[in-house]
């Protein structure tokens, strides 16, 4: 678990002065992110502190929480992280994700190539981070827009919308794994709902949306765009081999559930326990994809070895940025903040998944990042979690997921990233990408609802 039980508050202030503490942190936060452009890692820490000591807690206790909440995200989620960005790496490095592309293409009309591009970062997003995928994916929808003489957006929303959706709600994305841990929700419960309710928000806001958005923005493939040296096919692992590297980590934990579930006993069901778990499962995967993906075209265990360690550097980041806002949440559960607030949710007329979106939205609008929105609603809403049921708190977690990737605007980096990609003015990103994000969202926690009234 993330964060340790909750235990007794640094600070004897009255709710008053603590949700007041928890809005200037916040405040903080905003600022030093969007106007002073501080690195959230440094933002969430000095943020943290502001909101320690305006609820009252001793100076010297200031980083008290923060320490230890980024101790524990960092020990609970970073190996995850860490597993998850060698196997990304293998992929693109050995052309098993070129595979995959080529495989998709090679059997898709024209028309269906919104679908198809869907539906192909649906699948390889499920091991790769954002960036990654949008790395990997953006090239491949120029270059299709442009033989096919489509408007980039038509093909280019589906794929951000498969992989937006991914990171949002399916582990074992950081943000997804963080709520997981911070709610006590079950891993696999949580990965097997995720998938089911990714599919229709990705339908919803991916092909569907990007027929109408391409009429408004009808822009073809950037000219100076490049997409690189592609790797030859001959040089390529099979398309099969790579595919079962992606959905080997998913199969794992997706077989733990279900012995669960099932009561499966005896060594069957103590194995699939172990082999289920996520950090035995993308070990596992690790060594599977240096196995099939590293050991090819001439690579011996040396230059296997570079590429995994050439994998932890665009992660370092990542790493830094979630363990400070696992110290932030910590902050607002210690200072008894997170108490206050459920207290309030728990008395008001208010779904739980309602309550936990639009927590996650407010913070997803004022700072831009996904992660730091999840990480801090799942914190609020954790002593609400123990109240409820298996099901429930999956449900919560991608709820909160849902409302992480509402409205992206000028202070999240994807903005930047998807507007100088595609080529496109500031109101035209409005138009499409941040468009899409909200409808991804709106449509998630609708699906999330809907789901709740069967499970």
């Amino acid at each position: 678990m993330i964060a340790a039980a909750a235990q007794a508050p640094l600070t004897t202030a009255g709710p008053a002065q603590l949700v007041t503490a928890a809005l200037i942190g916040i405040a903080a936060i905003i600022v030093l992110i969007v106007w002073v452009r501080l690195h959230p890692f440094l933002s969430l820490m000095v943020g943290s502190a502001v909101l320690a000591l305006a609820a009252g807690i001793a100076p010297v206790d200031a980083f008290t929480a923060f320490t230890a909440g980024l101790g524990d995200t960092v020990g609970g989620v970073g190996v995850l992280i860490a597993l998850g960005a060698i196997i990304g790496t293998l992929l693109v490095k050995s052309g098993g994700a070129d595979a995959i592309v080529d495989a998709f293409l090679a059997r898709t009309g024209e028309r269906a190539l919104p679908w198809a591009m869907a539906g192909l970062a649906f699948v390889i997003g499920i091991p790769l981070f954002f960036e990654v995928g949008v790395v990997l994916l953006i090239p491949v929808v120029m270059l299709v827009a442009a033989r096919v003489r489509k408007p980039v957006v038509l093909l280019g929303i589906p794929a951000l919308a498969g992989l937006s959706a991914l990171h949002g709600l399916v582990p074992p994305h950081p943000g997804p794994l963080i709520a997981i841990d911070a709610l006590g929700a079950d891993l696999g419960l949580t990965l097997g709902l995720g998938l089911l309710v990714s599919v229709p928000v990705v339908v919803i806001a991916g092909p569907l949306s990007a027929k109408v958005m391409a009429r408004w923005v009808p822009i073809g493939a950037p000219a100076t765009f490049t997409a690189g040296e592609p790797i030859p096919a001959e040089r390529r692992p099979g398309v099969g081999v790579a595919l079962s590297v992606v959905l080997l980590p998913v199969a794992l934990m997706l077989a733990r559930t279900i012995a669960e579930t099932t009561g499966l006993g005896g060594p069957a069901g103590a194995a699939l326990d172990i082999l289920g778990t996520p950090l035995v499962a993308l070990l596992i995967t690790t060594f599977v994809a240096m196995a099939a993906l590293g050991l090819r075209d001439g690579r011996d265990l040396a230059a296997v070895s570079d590429l995994v360690g050439s994998s932890f550097a665009p992660v370092a980041g990542i790493l830094l940025i979630v363990g400070a806002g696992g110290g932030f949440k910590q902050t607002l559960v210690d200072s008894g903040v997170a108490e206050v607030v459920a207290s309030w949710i728990e008395g008001a007329p208010l779904s739980p998944l309602v309550a936990g979106w639009l927590v996650a939205v407010a913070i997803r609008l004022a700072t831009g990042s996904a992660t730091v929105a999840t990480i801090t609603a799942a914190g609020i809403m954790a002593p609400i979690a123990p109240g409820l049921d298996p099901a429930q708190q999956a449900l919560l977690v991608l709820a909160i997921g849902c409302g992480s990737v509402f409205l992206s605007h000028v202070n999240d980096a994807g903005f930047w990233l998807v507007k100088e990609y595609f080529g496109m003015t500031v109101p035209q990103t409005f138009k499409t990408w941040s468009l899409m994000e909200t409808i991804l969202s709106v449509t998630g926690l609708v699906v999330v609802l809907a789901v709740g009234l069967v499970v």
